[in-house]
């Protein structure tokens, strides 16, 4: 059976996590931050987490993406693992590539600048993964992306997704309705039990 697992950020406002925990979610993906400055990070994401965690729902996050070259890339790793560090996560650290600033790039471009971004945390014995829309996956990523890191895949039209053949989590509705937040948030299904992956390995934080 799926885990409905929430992804939040700051646009989610303040959040009553022990109303969220007892509407059925069973894990949060938190924004971290975006691009490659620290005063990039999420507003809440501190906040967020204290929240999650204190409800013992377990967490991992995403870093949304603006590098259009691997140099970028390697910044953003570095910022994310910075606001990241100290803490545990049970779900993986997602690369989150989808912006109109890569849809101009090519499909060796948008690999490389992912490979890297995932690679370094990677060095710094996190599990990544990568999040994007289901056809980014074909259109500007190379198969191998799919082998080598977990695929977090987005598609809304109530149908599972096609071009991503090997996704872990699907990220079905943007308008989802859960207690304890106003208004839409994003609603996804898990299929891998990502916390025991973390835990046996002693990965993003788990001992």
């Amino acid at each position: 059976m799926a885990e409905l697992i929430i992804d939040v950020s700051k646009h989610n406002g303040n959040i009553d996590w022990k109303k969220v925990k007892a509407a059925g979610v069973t894990g949060v993906i938190i924004r971290a931050g975006y691009g490659k400055l620290l005063k990039q990070k999420d507003a809440c994401f501190e906040k967020n987490y204290a929240g999650a965690k204190s409800v013992g729902l377990p967490v991992g996050a995403y870093w949304y993406s603006y590098a259009v070259d691997v140099a970028a890339a390697k910044q953003e790793a570095e910022v994310c693992l910075e606001v990241i560090k100290d803490k545990s996560f049970e779900y993986p650290i997602y690369f989150d590539i989808e912006d109109k600033c890569h849809l101009k790039l090519s499909k060796a471009t948008c690999t490389a600048i992912t490979e890297k971004f995932c690679t370094e945390l990677e060095k710094n014995k996190y599990f990544a993964g990568v999040y994007s829309f289901d056809s980014f996956f074909v259109s500007y990523l190379e198969s191998s992306i799919q082998d080598k890191f977990s695929c977090w895949a987005a598609r809304v039209e109530k149908v599972r997704p096609t071009y991503c053949k090997k996704f872990a989590m699907w990220q079905y509705s943007w308008k989802g309705k859960i207690d304890g937040i106003k208004g839409d948030v994003d609603c996804n299904e898990a299929y891998k039990n990502f916390p025991n992956i973390m835990k046996k390995n002693k990965l993003n934080g788990c001992k």
